[in-house]
């Protein structure tokens, strides 16, 4: 089979990747993949490379990066249309109006915002080349995995007749859009599975992984350098995780790697532990240097687990100290692979514990990255998702 697979990375990102690579926008689409997969950001190629050891073909498209995807266009002599200047002013006015009143009571008018923000959609290139991606590779499934981030249902109506099934992925909050353009949806939450299946539309269980070859950009050196570290997002809107940071920060010493606390209530006591953003490499790095790394799912979660996290610490072989969900003991049993609390209390009085108990500590994060190697890497969840759509096609 043939698979293409689309990606979304956050703007923040980019910023900071292309920062790291000086000149790289100018180069070819290949350099620019290939530095963009060095990066080992979020997925990466984690799902097309295990594809192709299981004999199918794959490709990775990182549809919102201009820079790389424009010079795909160029190479394969594409004529890109470009808005005009005053619409591309327009449209960053709105975005940034968009992002500030998500944080006021005009949240109420973001329906009315992505309306405006659609005709006035200075990406263009965005669907022109995307468009012609879809052409070039025919793919038999393509998996948009950013099913949160809205693309125009209209455009993936336009596609359907170039691929044979059109998958989408998610696990976070979901724009209200017209979803029946999937053929089937695949999500790392239960929930969420629900959700579409009540809608009529085929949804499957596809849970998150980790990468053996993480492994080879780590220094073992750098082990046990950190006591305790949280990485992830640190946004307003997820108003569980930061209630509970807050209290964290306020009774330990821990070090947070995170991006939005600029838009944090400048009393959070986040900002004393905050120590900067952690991307790809450097977030593995921090987590492999950690005696005890936290997690805490997002809202949309609701009892579940599902997050990258779970599989990216224990895959180092760092403890994970998670908060309790359902259906955790499906994946991991707490305890002995990984540790888990209640509570904001509890969660302290757990590290207090584990950092004082070092023997018992590097048990669990033995037998975690065990499990984890045993049954949650990306080769056997790309076994499943190949079982899944052939249910399908």
């Amino acid at each position: 089979m043939k698979f293409l697979i689309l990606h979304i990375d956050y703007g923040e990102f980019l910023r900071w990747f292309y920062a790291q690579h000086p000149g790289l926008e100018k180069k070819s689409y290949e350099e620019q993949m290939w530095a963009r997969l060095e990066s080992l950001f979020a997925w990466n190629d984690f799902y097309s490379s295990n594809l192709c050891k299981l004999g199918h073909e794959a490709w990775d498209i990182y549809v919102n990066n201009e820079f790389m995807q424009k010079a795909w266009a160029r190479e394969q002599g594409i004529q890109v249309e470009e808005p005009a200047p005053i619409a591309q002013r327009w449209y960053s006015v709105l975005q940034q109006a968009r992002h500030v009143a998500a944080q006021t009571p005009l949240r109420y008018l973001k329906p009315l915002f992505r309306q405006v923000l659609r005709s006035l959609d200075r990406q263009t290139w965005f669907y022109d080349i995307l468009a012609a991606q879809i052409k070039h590779y025919k793919p038999d499934v393509l998996l948009n995995k950013h099913m949160d981030v809205v693309i125009n249902p209209r455009f993936w109506q336009e596609m359907k007749s170039y691929v044979r099934l059109l998958v989408g992925q998610v696990a976070f909050p979901l724009p209200q859009e017209d979803f029946g353009c999937y053929d089937i949806v695949i999500s790392s939450l239960p929930n969420f599975i629900n959700y579409f299946r009540n809608l009529g539309i085929p949804s499957e269980l596809s849970r998150l992984a980790f990468e053996p070859r993480v492994l080879e950009k780590l220094r073992d050196n750098d082990r046990n350098t950190i006591p305790v570290s949280f990485v992830g997002s640190v946004s307003p809107n997820y108003t569980t995780r930061i209630r509970w940071l807050d209290y964290l920060c306020r009774v330990l010493d821990i070090k947070i790697w995170g991006h939005g606390i600029e838009r944090l209530d400048g009393n959070s006591p986040i900002h004393r532990c905050c120590v900067g953003k952690a991307w790809g490499v450097e977030m593995y790095r921090i987590l492999h240097s950690s005696k005890i790394t936290l997690n805490r799912h997002i809202d949309a979660a609701d009892v579940y687990a599902n997050n990258l996290r779970l599989f990216e610490a224990t895959g180092v072989g760092t403890l994970l100290v998670t908060d309790w969900k359902v259906n955790l003991y499906e994946m991991f049993e707490p305890g002995k692979e990984v540790v888990t609390y209640r509570s904001s209390k509890e969660c302290a009085e757990l590290i207090k514990y584990y950092l004082e108990h070092d023997e018992e500590r590097e048990t669990i994060a033995c037998a975690g990255q065990q499990r984890t190697f045993r049954e949650h890497t990306y080769y056997q969840r790309m076994q499943e998702l190949v079982g899944i759509v052939r249910k399908y096609l």
